[in-house]
């Protein structure tokens, strides 16, 4: 096991999830500070360091200190074969929406500017995009049954850890599943990440999405055997 020897920024406010992370890196060498005020920026000397949060509190204090996030793009999943993802997944603006069948499930590239859900209407996905500019960019996916879902930290294309967080049983195949796409996908990708991935009977087992480690929660992961990811995710 390495030894961390930064420090670890995380928001002030208590957080099953985030404290076993914290408590983690005390016991592998590191040092932890509670950052309540994120957008001043905190005395940290001339440690490297590492930030974990959620999106707003990880972006503004990166941006104050000057660091850059390790962030894997949200429409990535929109690149990949349909071997990977056992389904269409494509990328639109607002406007080409309109001429889609529904129901389909759509997800905006700026976070959180529509509800990421299944949209059964064009009345429906019209009502949710009020506001919103007709070029804006949104992930259109085909609907797809989920009876399992499995959360992985990947750091240099090698799975650190995988867990269920939906679903239970046996997660070898998972696991390789994982581990065949890291190794055959041939375009780039982060140097850490976290990728989901889920399971039917039908489909077997495919790509749901990605997250960045730097905001992503351990969904059952041990936090052991993921803070390594969690440190690459912050580049000094």
């Amino acid at each position: 096991m390495s030894k961390i020897k930064g420090l670890l920024l995380i928001p002030s406010k208590p957080d099953p999830e985030r404290d076993a992370i914290a408590s983690t890196w005390i016991e592998q060498g590191g040092q932890v500070q509670r950052v309540e005020q994120f957008w001043i920026k905190p005395e940290t000397g001339n440690s490297s360091v590492a930030i974990y949060g959620n999106e707003t509190f990880s972006q503004v204090l990166a941006q104050v200190l000057g660091k850059r996030l390790v962030t894997v793009k949200d429409e990535l999943i929109t690149q990949l074969e349909h071997k990977w993802t056992k389904r269409a997944i494509t990328l639109m603006s607002i406007d080409q929406v309109r001429h889609i069948v529904f129901p389909k499930f759509i997800k905006s590239v700026m976070p959180k500017m529509i509800p990421s859900k299944v949209y059964h209407t064009e009345e429906e996905f019209v009502t949710a995009i009020k506001g919103v500019k007709p070029n804006d960019q949104v992930i259109v996916s085909d609907i797809i049954s989920i009876s399992k879902e499995a959360r992985s930290f990947v750091l240099h294309r090698t799975v650190c850890d995988i867990a269920y967080y939906e679903g239970n049983g046996d997660l070898e195949d998972g696991k390789q599943f994982a581990a065949e796409f890291l190794t055959n996908y041939t375009e780039a990708l982060p140097a850490t990440l976290v990728l989901d991935i889920g399971y039917n009977t039908n489909d077997g087992w495919f790509i749901v999405e990605f997250n960045s480690c730097w905001g992503a929660g351990l969904n059952s992961c041990d936090p052991a055997k993921v803070v390594e990811c969690i440190e690459a995710a912050t580049i000094n």
